[in-house]
């Protein structure tokens, strides 16, 4: 049970001492819980099993234990942090039939909707989204808020000591952000590369999703020009038809489709279409890394959310989890064209030392008040960068250095320590410590 704490800080193994209360949990079926005020969390425990993740939970911070130099803990973190990034949570509240039914009729259906009609179906359909209690809105922290209270039970398991890890990012930068644009239609695809100017205006790499069989025809022209501007290319789902999901047979078998075109794009990174979204049969995607789970999915057709704002891994691939809301929800679900929601999740990632991961399609940024909007965003992503040590990337540089930060170790050398591994000239040592009981972290 120490394995995922130390994946999430890559800290030296001395320092993670978890152990189980108790041999047998309440039960064999997972309930809610918190763990401190405000972080609900979902795995089985010694605690009275909660259904839901309403009312007045069992708060597992009051059973904690430190025994030693031993944290005693009424649940396992490995299954809680599965549990929440893998959405495992969300099979117990599976859409009935008749939603999975009026799914099918409206894709089915969509593209004869006109856009204004589509936006009054999707907003019937969500109504109520803001009254979910779980995952938290407009960010959920769940993931990362548990490791860090587990990181505050292993410093006051071992007083006077601070616990060294290696950064989260590369270069000592604070937190990272990803621009990402999935290209839905042929009007969309014709704009790209007028919105390749707009972001190299500023100085922001981004990724583009493109359809590979279906909406759209892309080109090996397509792709050298959107490649030879520095901008990186990804595959869009297979044909944007919202049922990639729906069978596992049919999904194997659309999954070497998808495989044979991430070859053919040159891709290293997957979206699906609209964010739906199996994380167990991503196995069959050869791909290095994928970007179709959110942080919190209240205003997606698909309900759940990782619960993180940090990358992770499922199985070989890396997920680079999306943690803002995306440019059409924000524009035709809520109607607003404000900055306030996307500053209110830049602040919340930051908080954490997370990853930013924004998409914004090129096919919706065809008014006036939409392109300025986005505009608004990259200067206070180029203002960030300057100020406060942004790392703005392409998904495929964030995959390659969070694949050298999990194989990097941290070994004694001297008084201090030192990293060793690939990438490690970009890797900095920091130390978490307490001050006043709160949690924090400094640079060597």
């Amino acid at each position: 049970m120490n394995q995922v704490f130390l994946e999430y800080f890559r800290c030296p193994d001395s320092f993670a001492n978890f152990a189980l209360a108790g041999d047998e949990f309440n039960g064999e079926l997972p309930g809610y819980f918190t763990f401190g005020s405000g972080l609900t969390c979902y795995g089985r425990s010694v605690l009275p099993r909660c259904e839901t993740p309403t009312g007045d939970l069992p708060d597992a911070a009051a059973h904690v234990r430190i025994e030693g130099d031993t944290c005693v803990l009424p649940f396992d973190p490995t299954e809680v942090a599965t549990n929440l990034r893998c959405e495992l949570y969300t099979s117990a509240t599976r859409p009935p039939s008749w939603k999975r039914l009026t799914r099918k009729i409206y894709y089915a259906l969509r593209p004869l909707l006109p856009t204004y009609l589509r936006c009054h179906l999707q907003r019937a359909s969500l109504k109520g989204w803001d009254q979910k209690p779980f995952p938290q809105w407009p960010v959920d922290r769940s993931v990362d808020r548990m490791f860090d209270e587990l990181m505050v039970l292993a410093l006051k398991a071992a007083p006077d000591q601070r616990i060294p890890f290696i950064w989260f990012w590369p270069e000592d930068h604070s937190s990272c952000a990803i621009m990402t644009h999935d290209v839905e239609t042929s009007d969309g695809l014709a704009f790209t590369p007028q919105l390749m100017a707009i972001n190299a205006s500023f100085g922001i790499p981004a990724s583009f999703q493109l359809i590979p069989a279906a909406r759209y025809t892309v080109t090996p022209e397509t792709l050298s020009a959107i490649k030879a501007e520095g901008f990186e290319v990804n595959v869009h789902d297979l044909k944007h038809d919202g049922r990639l999901f729906e069978d596992h047979a049919n999904f194997q078998q659309a999954a070497q489709r998808i495989n044979d075109f991430a070859v053919g794009f040159g891709a290293q990174g997957f979206r699906s279409a609209i964010l739906y979204r199996n994380q167990a049969w991503f196995k069959d995607l050869r791909v290095s890394y994928d970007m179709s789970v959110p942080n919190v999915a209240h205003l997606d057709p698909q309900a759940g959310g990782c619960c993180t704002v940090m990358p992770y891994f499922i199985g070989k691939i890396l997920e680079l989890p999306v943690t803002a809301t995306q440019d059409y929800s924000l524009f035709h679900i809520l109607q607003n064209y404000s900055q306030d929601l996307w500053l209110q999740q830049i602040a919340l990632v930051l908080q954490q030392h997370g990853l930013l991961n924004f998409i914004v399609h090129p096919d919706y940024l065809n008014t006036p008040r939409a392109r300025t909007c986005y505009t608004t965003l990259l200067a206070e992503l180029t203002r960030l960068r300057a100020e406060s040590g942004l790392w703005i990337a392409l998904p495929r540089d964030v995959n390659t250095w969070w694949r050298q930060r999990n194989a990097m170790t941290l070994i004694p050398r001297g008084q201090g320590w030192k990293i060793e591994g690939e990438g490690s000239e970009r890797a900095r040592i920091a130390y978490a410590t307490l001050r006043n009981d709160e949690l924090t972290y400094v640079f060597a």
